[in-house]
C-alpha cells in the first residue's frame, strides 16, 4: 500500500455531546473560579461527508472517517475511541479528491480490510463557539452551539440541536465536568449517541449478532477486539505494541485450542495455523525489543572502563536495527490478504456455536483442571530432564520453556472462567520463565555477537560479563521455580 505522503498530525480529544431544544438558553460561565473570560467567535459553516464500509464496520466500534469543509480544522479527520470521553483524532489536509488517503485507511484496515469505504452521511453544521480560557489568559475549552442537518446517503433529512463542550489537551480532567454542571444546569441532557454520524445511522445499522452467552466465547471475543486495538497501535509503532499484538495473537490462540469443540474446530483449522504464523512475525522484531532494552540497561549498570570496544554498536544499534526490519515485515504481513482472511475467520469464530458431539453430549471446553494437569505434567518433566546426566543444556530449557507455555494456556483459561487466584499464579510462572526463556535468548546471542567481534579483532570481554548475568538470571529463575509451582498448586485447591 502506497503511504500518503501528506503530514497526518494526532491529538486527543475530550468532550461529551449534550441534547438541548431549539429554545434552550445557553449556560453561563460566570462564576466559575476556573474560567478568567468567555470569547464568542464568528459562526462557523462546516460541511462532512463521513465514510463507511456498507455493512457499517467502523461505526460498529465506534470510529468516524469524514472529509470536513469549512472551519478552522477542515480536513480528512479519522476518530478512534480513546477511553471514556476521549478519542484520538488523526488529521490529514485536504486534497482536491474524495478518495479516502490511504495513510488514514492503513490505520483502520484491520477493520475495513479489502472492503469498499463509500459515503454514507452528510451532515452539515452551523456553530457557534465559545473559547473559555482560565484567569490565566490561557484556552482551557470550548463550548460548541450546533443547528445540525443531515442525512444517510439515500435516506430522509434530520435536523437538530446539540451542544459540545471540549477541553483543550492538557486541561485538568476534572474541569470537563465542572464545566458540564452548567449545561446541565441550564436545561441540557446527555445525548443519546457518541457522535453525529451515530445518530445519522442509527437507523440503518445493520443487526449485530452476538457471541454464545459462555466464559470463553466471550473472552475469545474480547481478545479479537484487543487485536484490533493493538493493531492500530502497531502500524504507529508504539512502543510494545509488537509485544502486546503477540501475547492477544496467542491468547486467542491458547483459548480456542483449549476449547476447539466449542468452537467447532480441529486441530489444524485453518485459523489457528494463522494465528501461529502472526505470532512467528510478530516475534521477530518483539525479540528485537527486548534485547535492545536488555543489553541498554545492562551495560548502564557497567563501570564504564568495563564497557570494552563497540559493544553498544553491536548489541543494541544492532537489536534495534532487527527491530526495524522485523516491524516492517509485520506491517507487510498486516496488509495482505492472507491477514484479512484470518481476521475474517475470527469474527466468524466469535459467533460460532458449539459443535454436537456425535454422543450428544456438550462440547468440550478448556477447564482449570485440566489446564493445571498440563502444567503439572510439564513440571514433572523438567524435574526429570534436570536430573539427566544425558541431556543437552538446550534440551533441559526446553522442558523448563513447556512449563511456561502450560502455564500460560492456565492463566488464560483461569482469566476466562473467574478463577483469579489460579490466573495470577500462572501468571508468576509464566513471568519467572519468560525471564529464564530471555536470557536463553540473550545468551545464544551473545555467544554469536562474540564470535564475530572477535573475528573483527575487537575486546570481547564485555560479553562474557553479561553473559555471565544472563546466566544467573537463569538460575535465579530455576532456584525460585519450585515456590512458584507450590503457589499455583495452593491456589488450585
Amino acid at each position: 500500500m502506497a503511504a500518503d505522503k501528506r503530514k497526518a498530525s494526532r491529538h486527543t480529544e475530550i468532550e461529551r455531546k449534550f441534547a438541548v431544544t431549539g429554545d434552550t438558553v445557553s449556560p453561563s460561565f460566570q462564576g466559575l473560579s476556573v474560567i478568567g473570560r468567555v470569547d464568542r467567535l464568528e459562526p462557523q459553516h462546516l460541511d462532512a461527508v463521513y465514510y463507511d464500509t456498507a455493512g457499517q464496520h467502523l461505526g460498529e466500534r465506534r470510529v468516524t472517517l469524514r472529509r470536513r469543509t469549512g472551519g478552522p480544522d477542515a480536513g480528512w479527520h479519522l476518530k478512534l475511541p480513546a477511553g471514556a470521553d476521549a478519542r484520538t483524532e488523526v488529521r490529514l489536509p485536504l486534497d482536491d479528491g474524495d478518495t479516502v488517503p490511504d495513510e488514514l485507511r492503513d490505520v483502520v484496515l484491520a477493520i475495513v480490510r479489502d472492503r469498499e469505504l463509500a459515503p454514507v452521511a452528510r451532515i452539515s453544521t452551523v456553530r457557534t463557539v465559545d473559547v473559555l480560557f482560565d484567569p490565566s489568559g490561557s484556552p482551557v475549552a470550548e463550548f460548541c452551539d450546533d443547528q445540525v442537518t443531515a442525512s444517510a446517503v439515500g435516506g430522509e433529512e434530520q435536523a437538530w440541536r446539540e451542544w459540545e463542550l471540549e477541553i483543550v489537551e492538557g486541561a485538568d480532567p476534572g474541569l470537563l465536568e465542572r464545566l458540564a454542571n452548567r449545561l446541565l444546569d441550564a436545561g441540557a441532557e446527555p445525548a443519546g449517541h457518541g457522535s453525529k454520524v451515530g445518530r445519522v445511522l442509527a437507523a440503518t445499522a445493520p443487526e449485530r449478532q452476538s457471541p454464545p452467552d459462555d466464559p470463553v466465547h466471550r473472552a475469545v471475543a474480547e481478545q479479537i477486539e484487543e487485536l484490533l486495538v493493538w493493531d492500530r497501535a502497531v502500524r504507529t509503532d508504539v512502543w510494545d505494541s509488537v509485544h502486546q499484538m503477540r501475547v492477544t495473537t496467542r491468547k486467542i490462540r491458547s483459548l480456542v485450542k483449549g476449547s476447539e469443540e466449542s468452537f467447532g474446530l480441529n486441530d489444524d483449522a485453518f485459523v489457528l495455523e494463522e494465528l501461529k504464523v502472526l505470532a512467528g512475525v510478530l516475534g521477530v522484531a518483539r525479540d528485537a525489543e527486548v534485547l535492545a532494552e536488555r543489553y541498554e540497561k545492562a551495560l548502564d549498570g557497567l563501570p564504564a572502563d568495563l564497557v570494552r570496544g563497540p559493544v553498544r554498536t553491536r548489541l543494541i544499534d544492532g537489536a534495534k536495527r532487527r527491530y526495524e526490519t522485523g516491524w516492517k515485515r509485520s506491517l507487510t504481513a498486516m496488509r495482505s490478504e492472507r491477514y484479512f482472511r484470518m481476521l475474517d475467520a475470527l469474527d466468524a469464530l466469535k459467533l460460532a456455536e458449539p459443535a454436537t458431539t456425535a454422543s450428544g453430549e456438550p462440547p468440550r471446553q478448556a477447564t482449570v483442571e485440566s489446564a493445571y494437569r498440563k502444567v503439572r505434567k510439564a513440571a514433572k518433566v523438567a524435574r526429570e530432564a534436570k536430573a539427566d546426566p544425558d541431556l543437552s543444556p538446550e534440551e533441559k530449557d526446553e522442558a523448563l520453556h513447556r512449563i511456561r507455555k502450560s502455564a500460560k494456556r492456565l492463566r488464560y483459561t483461569a482469566a476466562a472462567t473467574g478463577a483469579a487466584d489460579v490466573a495470577d499464579g500462572a501468571k508468576a510462572i509464566q513471568s519467572l520463565l519468560g525471564d529464564h526463556q530471555d536470557s536463553v535468548v540473550s545468551r545464544r546471542h551473545l555467544l554469536h555477537e562474540a564470535t564475530v567481534a572477535h573475528a573483527a579483532g575487537e575486546d570481547t570481554f564485555t560479553y562474557g560479563l553479561l553473559f555471565t548475568g544472563e546466566e544467573q538470571v537463569a538460575l535465579s529463575a530455576e532456584d525460585q521455580l519450585e515456590g512458584v509451582l507450590k503457589g499455583l498448586r495452593k491456589a488450585v485447591g
